[in-house]
């Protein structure tokens, strides 16, 4: 048995959702930990295994996944990015040198679970769902940092 939240794919196919070829090279582009990719990088990677893959269908599934609940969106930057990652209350880490987005889940802040407790603010109770914090800063790993920032400008 393994631990943590079962994956998307597992967690569609509990619903009964149709998994065709293009939907599975969606989820499959939304694989691994800490994904956090725009609609074109999904594009991107769902048409290195399926060529004939739209665009129309990569925001279509995106966009019902997002309903589902299934994924979620975060904005960074100006740019939407999505998340598989929404059984897991977390917060993310940004690198501003090279872009790298890590989750941080809301107990390793030391900020409580925030979800499901009340808060009591100025006397109003509130029941929060959700919350967004990104926190800002740099790779400790410098050079690791450079070579992720090298491999995503554009060759001459």
């Amino acid at each position: 048995m393994s631990d943590g939240p079962p994956p998307l794919l597992s967690r569609l196919r509990e619903r009964g959702w149709r998994l065709t070829a293009q939907r599975r090279a969606v989820v499959g582009a939304l694989r691994g930990a800490d994904v956090h990719l725009t609609a074109d990088e999904v594009h991107r990677a769902a048409a290195s295994v399926l060529p004939d893959v739209s665009r129309a269908t990569i925001y279509n599934t995106l966009n019902e996944l997002v309903s589902m609940g299934e994924v979620g969106e975060v904005v960074l930057g100006g740019r939407t990015r999505f998340d598989p990652n929404v059984t897991t209350p977390h917060h993310h880490l940004v690198c501003d040198r090279c872009g790298l987005i890590r989750d941080v889940p809301v107990a390793d802040l030391g900020l409580g679970s925030g979800f499901g407790e009340a808060v009591t603010v100025d006397g109003a109770v509130f029941l929060p769902s959700r919350a967004e914090l990104v926190i800002h800063g740099e790779c400790a790993d410098r050079r690791a940092c450079d070579r992720r920032r090298e491999s995503q400008t554009p060759s001459a």
